[in-house]
């Protein structure tokens, strides 16, 4: 279970917006019902050419590749705006209120930054321009400048539990988790624009379609999903998963566009959604504690972390199955991160062990294991391929 805090109080008091055998309780026991490796994406998925991408949310960049929405990730394809960044790994420490800094190079950390109350994660802004710490009890956005390291402002904003960016570009998407709304803030300004209040407890991560026009929410703590239309800024669908007691965390999309995945800690496995039909989704086992999710610059596999069993479960896109688990030595417990610039090596925070996991992408093992402060959650890898943000602790197009 999380730590007790204010993100965790909502399951308490109230509840207090698209593999390898799992560890959790069985299917057909309440539980949604976990599916083999071919049955796991919509069918058609990838069995035919994907259709040409419909127009996009006005202003956003455009797709560059209707097969792949990660076609701009590629290895050192680095924007000119961030080009000149120094390499660094930006780690919230949510019971000590910093950030470390680890240089990747030498994996030490070289600087600790003194934040506000519980930063939860590092976000980077739709612009690449700035990376924001969420103080989420200190409700506060701490503002980091990528290209000298140094702190620049902090902005009060409630509840900032997670932050992403519509893909235009225009406005800050707030997952404040404990007042149960999603907050659309100006992107640059952070001044409120409009208070999306939601009827599920503990929204917390989310993923935008290849179009832009709408995106998929994860409720935490009452085990449902939103889908949020982007321009009208309203919740347009809402289910429940069909799995008692369901957790789920990071949302992903696909690369052809076509399937939304939900990482799940108490379902131990990943959430299979169609999203633009928003039907019931089918489960397919990973691991005890099923919590992160990360593409590789290829494109071709996404990185599964499992917190409760201190395990990596890689997927294969174009096998739609789970091709290999990579367990860290001596155990720990693998939450948040990202990919390097160059695809070479997996980011953790260990969320329990005050460290951070540094995992080599070609083979699954450690390279290095780094001590922290207490807490590490949502850990940024900067600077990363991509031409915009679209927020959490890189979601890059």
């Amino acid at each position: 279970m999380p730590p007790f805090t204010k993100h965790t109080a909502a399951l308490l008091g109230g509840v207090l917006l698209a593999v390898l055998t799992g560890c959790g309780s069985p299917a057909g026991k309440g539980s949604g019902e976990a599916v083999g490796s071919e049955t796991a994406a919509p069918t058609g998925e990838t069995e035919r050419a994907a259709p040409p991408v419909p127009p996009g949310l006005p202003g956003m960049p455009p797709v560059l590749d209707a097969k792949d929405v990660y076609a701009a990730d590629r290895p050192g394809k680095l924007s000119p705006v961030v080009k000149d960044f120094p390499s660094r790994v930006y780690v919230p420490n949510t019971n000590s209120d910093t950030v470390s800094v680890i240089d990747p190079a030498t994996y030490k950390v070289i600087r600790t930054i003194k934040v506000g109350r519980q930063p939860q994660h590092v976000v980077p802004s739709w612009d690449l321009k700035t990376l924001w710490v969420n103080n989420d009890i200190g409700d506060s956005l701490t503002a980091i400048d990528p290209a000298t390291g140094k702190v620049g402002r902090t902005v009060p904003v409630s509840d900032p539990y997670n932050l992403y960016f519509t893909p235009d570009g225009k406005y800050a998407v707030v997952m404040a988790s404990m007042d149960r709304q999603l907050v659309f803030r100006d992107a640059r300004t952070m001044k409120t624009a409009k208070t999306v209040p939601v009827d599920c407890a503990g929204v917390n991560h989310a993923d935008f379609s290849m179009d832009g026009r709408y995106f998929i929410v994860s409720c935490e703590f009452s085990g449902e999903l939103l889908k949020v239309d982007t321009a009208r800024m309203k919740v347009v669908g809402h289910q429940k998963l069909p799995y008692k007691g369901a957790m789920p965390q990071d949302v992903k999309l696909s690369p052809d566009g076509g399937t939304f995945y939900i990482a799940d800690m108490i379902a131990n496995g990943v959430w299979v959604l169609d999203g633009k039909r928003f039907t019931t989704p089918k489960l397919l086992p990973t691991g005890k504690g099923a919590h992160g999710l990360y593409v590789s610059r290829d494109s071709k596999e996404m990185y599964v972390s499992n917190r409760g069993e201190g395990s990596i479960s890689v997927f294969d896109f174009g096998q739609r199955k789970l091709v290999k688990k990579w367990r860290l030595p001596g155990g720990g417990s693998p939450d948040m991160g990202g990919v390097s610039a160059d695809g070479k090596v997996l980011w953790l925070s260990g969320r329990y062990d005050s460290e951070v996991y540094a995992i080599d992408t070609a083979s699954g093992r450690q390279l290095a294991r780094i001590p922290v402060d207490s807490g590490p959650h949502g850990l940024a890898v900067y600077p990363q391929p991509g031409r915009y943000s679209l927020g959490h602790t890189g979601v890059f197009r």
